[in-house]
């Protein structure tokens, strides 16, 4: 049996930091009704129209979820919602504008006095309080004040992340504490309000760095590809036009790496390169007697190389390679998965299952809404009148 089977989220959501925490509740089972605008619905529906039509984004992290359509201000949706709360939510997980909720009546304080079970999980920028607490955030926003673009990229640009890290950050941790808070219900019968800022979420993924610089000391240099502190670490050119991705991480490697890959051993005691902090130092002068070392070699060849050393090394893939990757298929990693355009290949998530994880369809918006009415008790002539008077 799924873990989460039996547990209902209630999710007020949009982009990418709550959807991806709930749709991974729902891969572990857990049924997620999703709350969209009426007519719009989560604005992530169209950020692009790159999957027959559909956003990338959204098919990402919206799987296996019901889609129920409520304007929320309208006072006869507002008192549905309520009741869909109160009767069927074990979770409620928002990440509108701070306050928002509060103002629905589902800030944590009302819910839990009227339903001490109840896991309320809010998902912010900056945090509940504390002076940025009304400051918009977006994601690369977010990578910028956690100082995450300070240190990626190259020596004269500042870079982002590709993906969305701050909120994939948020999202990872608004699913870990909602975990965490349905063991502790299961123990005590009291429910918990948590409070996620993308913000605190980043800034510890990016802790190392800040270790890095710890006491004034300087940050770690923007270098592309390559590794800022460890090296050789990074991607290198070979004779044919290619390049290869390879790291070290011990001097039992580097001993390696001097015999067998650039059969050069007398580097290996040589003292400008007698430990890391040493060959990051000379990292100009380490990387010219590779790149010269490779330079008759093609990538196969180096790569030859460095797997008889076993020293470790990757393909830069793009894309379209990863979708035909040899290990995720070899691994059954893909699975077909519905959407309002058809049936999309949609990756497992990443683990082991004693059962198969739940990969439900992407919903099409408002579904469900008549469906879930239906749950509370609201018959045909009663979801008429709330559509007639626009309230969903």
């Amino acid at each position: 049996m799924q873990p989460l089977r039996g547990i209902t989220v209630v999710t007020l959501e949009h982009a990418i930091a709550a959807p991806f925490a709930t749709r991974q509740l729902a891969d572990l089972g857990a049924r997620i009704i999703k709350i969209e605008r009426p007519g719009s619905g989560d604005f992530a529906r169209g950020y692009d129209a790159r999957v027959r039509g559909l956003a990338s984004h959204f098919v990402w992290t919206n799987r296996s979820k019901e889609s129920v359509t409520l304007d929320v201000k309208h006072p006869d949706a507002a008192r549905v919602l309520e009741r869909l709360v109160l009767e069927k939510a074990d979770v409620v997980v928002q990440n509108l504008a701070p306050g928002a909720a509060a103002r629905l009546g589902l800030g944590y304080g009302r819910l839990a006095a009227l339903k001490p079970g109840i896991i309320v999980c809010d998902i912010s920028g900056y945090g509940a309080d504390g002076p940025y607490r009304d400051k918009k955030a977006y994601d690369l926003l977010i990578q910028s004040e956690a100082g995450f673009v300070s240190v990626t990229g190259t020596a004269d640009e500042p870079c982002k992340a590709g993906p969305s890290i701050a909120d994939i950050a948020a999202g990872m941790y608004a699913y870990t504490n909602i975990l965490a808070a349905l063991m502790q219900r299961a123990q005590t019968g009291q429910g918990q309000h948590i409070d996620i800022s993308m913000l605190e979420s980043l800034a510890e993924w990016t802790s190392y760095p800040l270790y890095y610089a710890f006491d004034g000391a300087p940050p770690p240099p923007r270098t592309g590809a390559a590794h800022a502190t460890i090296y050789p670490y990074g991607p290198f050119p070979t004779g044919d036009g290619a390049s290869v991705m390879m790291g070290l991480q011990n001097e039992r490697e580097w001993a390696k790496f001097c015999e067998v890959v650039l059969q050069q051993p007398a580097l290996t005691t040589d003292p400008r390169f007698t430990g890391n902090a040493k060959r990051v130092a000379a990292r100009d002068e380490l990387r010219a007697l590779i790149v010269e070392a490779f330079s008759g070699l093609s990538a196969p060849q180096v790569v030859e190389r460095l797997e008889a050393a076993q020293i470790a090394n990757a393909r830069v893939n793009t894309m379209h390679e990863v979708w035909e990757h040899p290990q995720l298929h070899a691994r059954g990693r893909w699975r077909e998965v519905g959407t309002p355009a058809g049936s999309i290949p949609a990756m497992l998530p990443p683990g082991t299952w004693n059962e198969g994880p739940r990969m439900d369809p992407v919903p099409a918006l408002g579904e469900h809404t008549d469906a879930v009415l239906a749950e509370l008790g609201i018959g045909a002539d009663g979801i008429r009148a709330l559509r007639a008077a626009e309230a969903i």
